[in-house]
Protein backbone atom coordinates (compact mmCIF):
# COMPACT_ATOMS: atom_id res chain seq x y z
CA UNK A 1 0.00 0.00 0.00
CA UNK A 2 2.86 2.26 1.10
CA UNK A 3 4.21 2.29 -3.03
CA UNK A 4 0.63 3.70 -4.00
CA UNK A 5 0.73 6.74 -2.40
CA UNK A 6 2.58 9.54 -4.28
CA UNK A 7 3.49 12.87 -2.26
CA UNK A 8 2.74 16.11 -4.95
CA UNK A 9 4.12 18.39 -2.86
CA UNK A 10 3.04 20.45 0.59
CA UNK A 11 -0.15 18.93 1.47
CA UNK A 12 -0.97 17.41 -2.02
CA UNK A 13 -1.12 13.10 -2.22
CA UNK A 14 -2.52 10.86 -4.99
CA UNK A 15 -3.66 6.98 -4.06
CA UNK A 16 -3.53 4.63 -6.42
CA UNK A 17 -5.93 2.62 -5.35
CA UNK A 18 -9.73 1.80 -5.83
CA UNK A 19 -10.74 4.22 -6.31
CA UNK A 20 -7.94 6.79 -7.47
CA UNK A 21 -7.95 9.25 -4.79
CA UNK A 22 -6.56 13.00 -4.57
CA UNK A 23 -5.99 14.76 -1.62
CA UNK A 24 -5.85 19.24 -1.92
CA UNK A 25 -4.50 19.15 -5.10
CA UNK A 26 -2.67 22.63 -5.64
CA UNK A 27 -0.02 23.03 -8.38
CA UNK A 28 -0.99 20.01 -10.52
CA UNK A 29 0.25 19.10 -13.39
CA UNK A 30 -2.27 18.74 -16.81
CA UNK A 31 -1.10 15.45 -17.77
CA UNK A 32 -1.95 14.00 -13.75
CA UNK A 33 -3.51 10.55 -14.00
CA UNK A 34 -7.11 11.52 -13.76
CA UNK A 35 -8.91 11.41 -10.25
CA UNK A 36 -12.09 9.05 -9.40
CA UNK A 37 -12.33 11.19 -6.38
CA UNK A 38 -10.93 14.53 -4.92
CA UNK A 39 -10.96 15.47 -1.07
CA UNK A 40 -10.68 19.21 0.02
CA UNK A 41 -9.85 19.44 3.84
CA UNK A 42 -10.47 23.04 4.14
CA UNK A 43 -10.77 26.32 2.64
CA UNK A 44 -7.58 27.66 2.51
CA UNK A 45 -6.13 28.16 -0.87
CA UNK A 46 -3.28 25.66 -0.76
CA UNK A 47 -5.96 22.82 0.20
CA UNK A 48 -8.97 24.48 -1.70
CA UNK A 49 -7.43 25.34 -5.52
CA UNK A 50 -10.55 25.24 -7.97
CA UNK A 51 -8.40 25.68 -11.07
CA UNK A 52 -6.41 22.00 -9.89
CA UNK A 53 -10.05 20.58 -9.19
CA UNK A 54 -10.89 21.29 -12.39
CA UNK A 55 -7.74 20.05 -14.51
CA UNK A 56 -8.08 16.55 -12.87
CA UNK A 57 -11.99 16.66 -12.71
CA UNK A 58 -14.04 14.60 -15.20
CA UNK A 59 -17.84 13.75 -15.82
CA UNK A 60 -17.63 11.02 -13.39
CA UNK A 61 -15.13 12.34 -10.33
CA UNK A 62 -16.39 12.53 -7.14
CA UNK A 63 -15.45 15.69 -5.06
CA UNK A 64 -15.97 15.75 -1.59
CA UNK A 65 -15.28 18.91 0.50
CA UNK A 66 -15.47 20.09 3.81
CA UNK A 67 -18.37 22.38 4.80
CA UNK A 68 -16.22 25.49 4.43
CA UNK A 69 -14.78 24.75 0.70
CA UNK A 70 -18.30 24.07 -0.76
CA UNK A 71 -18.97 27.58 -1.81
CA UNK A 72 -15.30 27.44 -3.85
CA UNK A 73 -16.22 24.19 -5.39
CA UNK A 74 -19.33 23.82 -7.35
CA UNK A 75 -21.07 20.58 -7.54
CA UNK A 76 -19.46 19.11 -4.75
CA UNK A 77 -20.55 16.89 -1.62
CA UNK A 78 -19.91 18.39 1.74
CA UNK A 79 -18.60 16.06 4.07
CA UNK A 80 -18.59 16.97 8.12
CA UNK A 81 -17.34 15.78 10.84
CA UNK A 82 -17.22 11.87 11.36
CA UNK A 83 -19.41 11.14 8.52
CA UNK A 84 -19.00 8.05 6.81
CA UNK A 85 -18.22 6.97 2.42
CA UNK A 86 -18.03 4.06 1.01
CA UNK A 87 -16.71 3.28 -2.60
CA UNK A 88 -17.14 -0.21 -3.18
CA UNK A 89 -14.77 -2.04 -0.31
CA UNK A 90 -13.20 1.33 0.05
CA UNK A 91 -14.44 3.49 3.30
CA UNK A 92 -13.71 7.19 3.90
CA UNK A 93 -14.03 8.88 7.04
CA UNK A 94 -14.52 12.30 7.85
CA UNK A 95 -12.17 13.18 11.24
CA UNK A 96 -12.08 16.52 12.65
CA UNK A 97 -8.56 18.52 12.09
CA UNK A 98 -8.54 22.45 14.09
CA UNK A 99 -6.88 24.21 15.67
CA UNK A 100 -6.35 27.60 16.83
CA UNK A 101 -5.69 29.05 13.18
CA UNK A 102 -8.62 26.91 12.10
CA UNK A 103 -11.27 27.30 14.81
CA UNK A 104 -13.04 23.54 15.08
CA UNK A 105 -16.70 25.43 13.96
CA UNK A 106 -15.44 25.64 10.72
CA UNK A 107 -15.18 21.68 9.97
CA UNK A 108 -12.10 21.35 8.82
CA UNK A 109 -11.09 17.71 7.83
CA UNK A 110 -9.43 14.87 8.24
CA UNK A 111 -9.40 11.71 6.23
CA UNK A 112 -9.33 8.27 7.53
CA UNK A 113 -9.19 6.32 4.35
CA UNK A 114 -9.61 2.33 4.70
CA UNK A 115 -7.78 0.73 1.09
CA UNK A 116 -6.86 -2.25 0.51
CA UNK A 117 -7.18 -3.72 3.95
CA UNK A 118 -4.80 -0.88 5.43
CA UNK A 119 -5.78 2.60 7.13
CA UNK A 120 -4.66 5.52 5.99
CA UNK A 121 -5.01 8.65 7.96
CA UNK A 122 -4.46 12.09 6.39
CA UNK A 123 -4.33 15.01 9.08
CA UNK A 124 -5.21 18.00 7.60
CA UNK A 125 -4.40 21.27 8.57
CA UNK A 126 -4.71 20.47 12.67
CA UNK A 127 -2.78 20.65 15.67
CA UNK A 128 -2.63 17.36 18.74
CA UNK A 129 -6.21 17.14 19.26
CA UNK A 130 -8.02 14.54 21.17
CA UNK A 131 -9.23 12.49 18.18
CA UNK A 132 -5.94 11.72 17.28
CA UNK A 133 -6.39 8.77 20.51
CA UNK A 134 -9.32 6.98 18.94
CA UNK A 135 -7.33 6.46 15.88
CA UNK A 136 -5.22 3.44 15.32
CA UNK A 137 -4.09 3.43 11.36
CA UNK A 138 -1.57 1.70 10.01
CA UNK A 139 -0.08 4.93 8.03
CA UNK A 140 -0.47 8.11 9.08
CA UNK A 141 0.67 11.55 7.09
CA UNK A 142 1.05 14.51 9.44
CA UNK A 143 1.86 18.30 8.61
CA UNK A 144 5.01 19.54 10.30
CA UNK A 145 5.94 22.68 9.69
CA UNK A 146 4.24 24.38 12.55
CA UNK A 147 2.31 26.96 10.58
CA UNK A 148 -0.85 26.71 11.21
CA UNK A 149 -0.22 22.90 11.82
CA UNK A 150 1.30 20.88 14.16
CA UNK A 151 4.96 21.53 15.07
CA UNK A 152 7.25 18.61 14.75
CA UNK A 153 7.32 17.84 18.43
CA UNK A 154 3.51 17.77 18.27
CA UNK A 155 3.43 15.70 15.16
CA UNK A 156 5.72 13.36 17.12
CA UNK A 157 3.51 13.11 19.79
CA UNK A 158 0.50 11.97 17.34
CA UNK A 159 2.67 9.38 16.23
CA UNK A 160 3.46 8.22 19.86
CA UNK A 161 -0.34 8.04 20.37
CA UNK A 162 -1.07 6.63 17.55
CA UNK A 163 1.53 4.63 16.70
CA UNK A 164 1.22 3.77 12.82
CA UNK A 165 3.51 1.79 11.40
CA UNK A 166 4.23 3.98 8.37
CA UNK A 167 4.24 8.05 8.71
CA UNK A 168 4.63 10.59 5.94
CA UNK A 169 5.24 13.87 6.73
CA UNK A 170 3.49 16.81 4.83
CA UNK A 171 4.01 20.29 4.75
CA UNK A 172 7.60 20.76 3.96
CA UNK A 173 9.84 21.11 0.89
CA UNK A 174 7.92 23.87 -0.35
CA UNK A 175 9.26 27.24 0.00
CA UNK A 176 7.67 29.53 2.02
CA UNK A 177 4.74 27.22 2.58
CA UNK A 178 6.03 24.74 4.76
CA UNK A 179 9.06 22.83 6.81
CA UNK A 180 12.26 22.55 5.11
CA UNK A 181 13.87 19.47 4.03
CA UNK A 182 16.37 19.40 6.98
CA UNK A 183 13.04 19.76 9.29
CA UNK A 184 11.50 16.63 8.01
CA UNK A 185 15.14 14.54 8.08
CA UNK A 186 14.88 15.74 12.04
CA UNK A 187 11.40 14.20 11.90
CA UNK A 188 12.02 11.05 10.97
CA UNK A 189 15.26 11.28 13.21
CA UNK A 190 13.20 11.49 16.07
CA UNK A 191 11.06 8.64 15.46
CA UNK A 192 13.15 6.28 15.20
CA UNK A 193 12.59 2.86 16.45
CA UNK A 194 8.86 4.02 16.83
CA UNK A 195 7.54 4.36 13.45
CA UNK A 196 8.93 4.26 9.40
CA UNK A 197 9.38 7.31 8.07
CA UNK A 198 8.87 7.62 4.16
CA UNK A 199 10.50 10.65 2.98
CA UNK A 200 9.27 10.45 -0.63
CA UNK A 201 10.59 12.18 -3.28
CA UNK A 202 8.01 15.34 -4.85
CA UNK A 203 5.45 14.01 -7.74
Amino acid sequence: MIEQIEWLGHASFRIQGSPVFYIDPWKIVRDSLRAEVILISHDHYDHCSPGDVDKLRESETQVIVSAASAALIPDAVVLRPWQIMTFGRTCLKAIPAYNEAHPQSREGLGFLISIGFYDLYYAGDTGLIPEMDMLKPDIAILPISGKHTMNIGEAVQAVQRMRPRWVIPSHWGTAGEGASVADARDFANALKGISEVILPEQG
